[in-house]
């Protein structure tokens, strides 16, 4: 980047910390020139240098502003400048936050202003355990609360639908039951579902952005109630979609299914992998080793971890009265584990731009087998 005097007049130097006490000057930046930003000078190269990061954000911001002036709805990419690896792009701005009402009682990171889960650095979190009997009840009470309201929202999708729209759909489902969407403010998330559209393997925003024919979405559902938290995720067809999607979603489920049948009292946390991984690779498909399955009772995240490939090291038994996730996230294609991050902090999509599924359940080890908590609902039930 050079930047080259201005003929305008002089300015105080625009760094955040500048060198030199902060003189006027009439060192423009060319990128500001370009899109009409007045003032933007600084008093030196290091200056400019050092305070770039800060800087080039004023770049995309005034990009927005005017590509949001130029569609008629107002709607922006709000990272115009990056590498995405695939079709999928935000659609902002973001709808504000949903309230929750004060009478509903929330979890510990829900009011904290970074979204920060405290209790669940407590040994009691970091440390896998059987629940009570009672404790075990409200998992099965809040576990059919999940599944209702991820069926509820799952209705919703068709081509033209927002995922704004059925984050609206969950938070109001959730509520209106005395609950607490799981995800809001959980480490400064911004709403009450995950929605991850295509290419992303989870933690997708719900955003602006019109679902299309040949789609497929996750939807991750989280709820708390009654001191407790269940958590449950399936991907579904947007219309039609080609058969290579449709074998994806179907070899992610059998992958799911497979891994509980493993679970009962005894079994090793590490076998959950060993059988998940050789059904995607049968099937073309690659599993996603950086995010786990977990623990989740009081605490929405915590032990055990549960990784989803095979001949992972991770310690312990199974033992009745746990209670956990397996959440498979399976993507097209046999060497395409890795993934790449959004500037958002949350989007985690494929490498190479290729489709990725997953499904999701929370688990009870019985004393002689498993109990699937967010199991679909029969319909005489």
């Amino acid at each position: 980047m050079v930047i080259t005097p201005s003929d305008e007049g002089a300015h105080k130097c625009q760094s955040d910390a500048c060198l030199n006490g902060y003189p006027l000057s009439k060192l423009e930046c060319p990128t500001c020139s370009k899109l009409k930003i007045v003032g933007s000078v600084f008093c030196s190269q290091e200056c400019f240098k050092s305070n770039w990061k800060t800087h080039k954000t004023i770049h995309d911001l005034v990009k927005n502003l005017s590509t949001a002036a130029s569609n008629p709805d107002g709607t922006y990419n709000p990272f115009p400048n990056f590498r995405f690896t695939g079709s999928l792009r935000p659609l902002y701005p973001l709808s504000p936050k949903r309230p929750v009402p004060d009478s509903i009682p929330r979890p510990d990171y829900a009011n904290h202003p970074q979204g920060i889960p405290i209790t669940e650095r407590s040994m009691d979190a970091l440390t896998p355990r059987a629940l009570k009997p009672d404790e075990i009840e409200k998992m099965r009470v809040v576990g059919r609360m999940g599944r209702e309201i991820l069926d509820l929202a799952a209705s919703y999708i068709k081509p033209g639908i927002t995922t704004d729209e059925i984050d609206a759909v969950v938070h109001e489902a959730t509520i209106s039951r005395g609950a607490y969407p799981s995800p809001l403010n959980y480490r400064e998330f911004p709403k009450s579902v995950c929605t991850s559209i295509n290419e992303t393997i989870c933690h997708g925003i719900p955003d602006q952005r019109k679902l299309k024919e040949g789609d497929i979405i996750n939807l991750d559902v989280s709820v708390y109630y009654d001191g407790f938290h269940t958590d449950l995720n399936a991907t579904y067809p947007v219309g039609k979609i080609s058969d290579d999607d449709a074998k994806l979603i179907e070899t992610t489920r059998k992958c799911l299914d497979e891994a509980i049948k493993v679970c009962k009292p005894g079994a090793l946390f590490r076998d959950i992998g060993k059988a998940i991984e050789p059904i995607a690779k049968q099937n073309g498909c690659s599993v996603v080793r950086t995010y786990t399955g977990h623990g989740t009772h009081k605490y929405f995240h915590c032990a055990p971890n549960i990784p989803h490939y095979a001949k992972n090291k991770t310690p312990g038994t199974m033992k009745a009265g746990m209670t956990f996730t397996i959440e498979p996230m399976i993507n097209l294609g046999p060497n395409h584990s890795a993934e790449h991050h959004w500037p958002d902090d949350w989007t985690c999509t494929t490498i190479d731009g290729n489709k990725s599924a997953q499904f999701e359940e929370t688990l009870l080890i019985t004393e002689t087998g498993v109990e699937v908590l967010t199991a679909p609902i029969k319909a005489d039930a």
